[in-house]
């Protein structure tokens, strides 16, 4: 093989080593890349779906605070109903107690 063939081989090996290292930097730059905005869109998402968990949870405790006063409400009224009802026998009663002791 002459001087110039295996120059031209040299070259084409030491240009082929050159290839071979920047394709695999560039592949390690595409996976670092890629990792990166992996982790950044994961934090994103987390970070969204902590958001909508709090609003869930507000949403819940708006919903269990009105569900709450109405149930307060309508104890109230049920109470009002009963304490009525039991004055319109209050004279009753003390007539019955009055009726019961003055016999005895």
């Amino acid at each position: 093989m002459s001087l110039e063939a295996i120059e031209k081989v040299s070259r084409a090996e030491t240009e082929s080593r050159e290839r071979l290292a920047a394709a695999e930097a560039e592949a390690k730059q595409l996976v670092a890349d890629a990792e990166r905005e992996g982790q950044a869109l994961l934090q994103k998402t987390r970070a969204g779906a902590a958001e909508a968990g709090r609003l869930l949870l507000r949403k819940a405790e708006d919903a269990a605070a009105v569900r709450a006063e109405k149930t307060a409400k309508s104890a109230e009224a049920d109470a009002n109903v009963l304490r009525k009802a039991a004055e319109k026998r209050l004279d009753a009663a003390a007539e019955f107690i009055v009726g019961r002791v003055v016999k005895h």
